[in-house]
C-alpha cells in the first residue's frame, strides 16, 4: 500500500534552516509529481509547493518562493523540502502528498521561535 513518511521537523530559531524528508513506498515513485503542504491548527492546509515526476519543474507558493527548495531522489524514493530563513509564521505541521491523490503522510511538526 502507499506510504508516505515525513521526518526532519523540529524547533528552530527564526532565520534558521530545516530539511524535511518524505520517504515514499508502495507505488512507482518516479511516475508521480509530489507536493508539500502545511497546516496550522484551526486553519486549512496550505499548499507549499510541488515537484514534477522527474524533478525538473518545482513550483512554490508565494510564501515559500525564494526560501524553500523542493527536490527529489527517484533512486531513493525520497522527496525533500529545504527550508531556509525560517520565520515564526512558518510554524506548522508539514505534510507530503502524492499529487492529485488522497495519499498523505502523517506530518512532521516545524516550530520556529522568534
Amino acid at each position: 500500500q502507499v506510504q508516505l513518511v515525513e521526518s526532519g521537523g523540529g524547533l528552530v530559531q527564526s532565520g534558521g534552516s530545516l530539511r524535511l524528508s518524505c520517504a515514499a513506498s508502495g507505488f512507482t515513485f518516479n511516475s508521480y509529481p509530489m507536493t508539500w503542504w502545511r497546516q496550522v491548527p484551526g486553519m486549512e492546509r496550505e499548499w507549499v509547493g510541488d515537484i514534477s515526476s522527474d524533478g525538473s519543474m518545482p513550483d512554490y507558493s508565494d510564501s515559500a518562493k525564494g526560501r524553500f527548495t523542493i527536490s527529489r531522489d527517484n533512486a531513493k524514493n525520497m522527496v525533500y523540502l529545504q527550508m531556509n530563513n525560517l520565520k515564526p509564521e512558518d510554524t506548522a505541521v508539514y505534510y507530503c502528498r502524492r499529487s492529485n491523490s488522497n495519499y498523505w503522510g502523517q506530518g512532521t511538526q516545524v516550530t520556529v521561535s522568534s
